[in-house]
């Protein structure tokens, strides 16, 4: 599989909310519930509010994007923080200009 294949398969998750307990937990067991594998992550708490990205590959997934979507935003609803889910390819072009 080249580079762009691989790029193809890949998405942004970001989290931002007030700081909790148990939100990388959640996270992460929905995402290996969906056969999702979390190959980078980065997270923070700058006064209280809990930030994170996440680099996630989706090929051996069979979840539909815009349904992981949602299950990830009715997640966030539960824990009431935000969680977006971006391709790359989107994000990148994004953040091109």
């Amino acid at each position: 599989m080249d580079n762009t294949q691989t790029k193809k398969q890949t998405a942004v998750i970001t989290v931002v909310g007030h700081d909790r307990v148990g939100i990388i937990a959640a996270v992460s067991r929905l995402l290996a519930d969906k056969n999702v594998n979390i190959n980078d992550i980065s997270q923070t708490i700058l006064q209280d509010v809990f930030t994170m990205i996440m680099m996630v590959d989706l090929s051996k997934s069979q979840e539909d994007i815009k349904l992981l979507a949602d299950e990830l935003e009715a997640l966030g609803k539960s824990l009431e923080i935000s969680i977006r889910i971006q391709h790359t390819d989107i994000f990148d072009a994004m953040h091109r200009i």
